[in-house]
């Protein structure tokens, strides 16, 4: 049998290897030479309808009423009879102070009011005897009138001892002090043991009205203006008919669960910084807000018509104008300038530019090409959850 050489073998390997890779080699120009496939970007299809134009504001809350508890009598705090930071109703006692000078003065000006009454009953039973006297000559009229004079004269002290009264009785009530309005308490001002209310009403609390609360903001007298104009003119229409809705953002950026309405505009503008003063009504059933918070408001004063909300990132704002990038029906994109009328949950409110149906870019600038088509896929603010590896296989 013929024996081949090792070394021949190793030669034709060798000999295959080559002619395998030249093959290779010839198919890669091929490979290179096809198009690529055009780069997906997101878009968002444009939908038209009424879009309330929202403006967020600065602002500062206050409480809708607010009162002064103070001492409107002299003496001694003997007690407090309310817990501090607690909801008091109106009239529910807070204080009690020393009301044994107030007794004794009640006392006397009731003494008062009955030696007047005795002194009326004493006048009267007089001028009614001389009455038939004096029609009978046996009197004098001189005498008949100093009778009637005196009698009229019990009935005026009888009248200013029960006004005296009166007033001991109020200067008695006042010992015992009540609260105005309802509303939370705060801090007290004075213990027990503390003189007041000497040659002044001293305060003693202060009960805060916080639900409903009041949050007062400004608005530049330029956007009031705007506003009053396209209401005027039909290019907007009122938000609503009770007047505009009012949402309140804490300083965290949550919402407050519960809608305010706007109450007023200041019918004058601050010369110093050319803002209008405006106040809205909030709900605080649960005492989330607190009076003195800094707050933002978003008030929705006017919707426009026709219009549409493209998320923010879709929009390049520039000095020269807005603009947004349309994908046509070629795939080919081109630029589209736009009205930008506001914002609303981070998304731009559009006026006009663009029509219903049109796809807009969002995401995918940097893949643009000069020319070239691209392939639309729609666009997702929320991105998609990562798939989860496959579960090896147990050896």
């Amino acid at each position: 049998m013929l024996q081949v050489p090792a070394w021949s073998l190793l030669s034709l390997v060798l000999a295959g290897a080559l002619a395998a890779c030249g093959q290779g080699s010839g198919n890669a120009p091929a490979a290179a030479g096809a198009a690529p496939p055009p780069p997906e970007v997101g878009v968002v299809t444009v939908a038209t309808g009424d879009v309330g134009l929202v403006t967020e504001l600065p602002g500062r809350l206050e409480p809708s009423r607010v009162a002064q508890v103070r001492a409107r009598a002299a003496g001694i705090v003997q007690q407090r009879v309310f817990r501090e930071g607690s909801d008091v109703r109106a009239g529910q006692a807070l204080y009690r102070i020393d009301s044994a000078p107030y007794q004794a003065a009640n006392a006397s000006a009731q003494a008062q009011l009955a030696r007047a009454q005795a002194n009326l009953g004493a006048a009267t039973a007089l001028a009614q005897r001389y009455a038939p006297l004096v029609e009978a000559n046996a009197i004098s009229k001189q005498e008949y009138a100093n009778a009637v004079a005196a009698q009229k004269q019990a009935e005026a002290d009888v009248a200013a001892a029960r006004a005296a009264v009166r007033t001991s009785e109020i200067n008695l009530g006042y010992a015992a002090v009540t609260a105005p309005i309802s509303g939370r308490i705060g801090r007290s001002l004075v213990t027990e043991g503390a003189l007041v209310g000497q040659g002044e009403a001293t305060p003693l609390a202060v009960i805060q009205q916080i639900d409903p609360l009041y949050v007062n903001f400004t608005q530049p007298v330029t956007e009031v203006m705007n506003l009053r104009r396209s209401l005027e003119q039909g290019r907007l229409k009122r938000a609503g008919a009770d007047g505009a809705e009012v949402r309140v953002l804490l300083e965290d950026g949550t919402e407050h669960p519960q809608p305010g309405k706007l109450l007023f505009a200041d019918l004058s503008v601050d010369q110093a910084t050319g803002q209008v003063t405006l106040r809205a009504e909030v709900p605080n059933p649960r005492a989330m807000l607190l009076p003195g918070m800094y707050v933002r408001v978003r008030l929705e004063q006017a919707k426009a018509s026709n219009a549409m909300l493209l998320p923010q990132q879709a929009v390049t704002r520039s000095p020269q104008g807005d603009t947004v990038m349309v994908v046509g029906s070629d795939g080919k994109v081109s630029p589209r300038t736009i009205k930008v009328g506001g914002s609303q949950n981070g998304k731009w409110v559009v006026l006009s530019g663009l029509q219903a149906g049109e796809q807009v870019m969002v995401d995918g600038f940097q893949k643009l090409r000069p020319g070239a088509p691209v392939k639309p896929v729609p666009w997702s603010a929320t991105p998609a959850a990562p798939a989860s590896a496959a579960p090896q296989a147990k050896s």
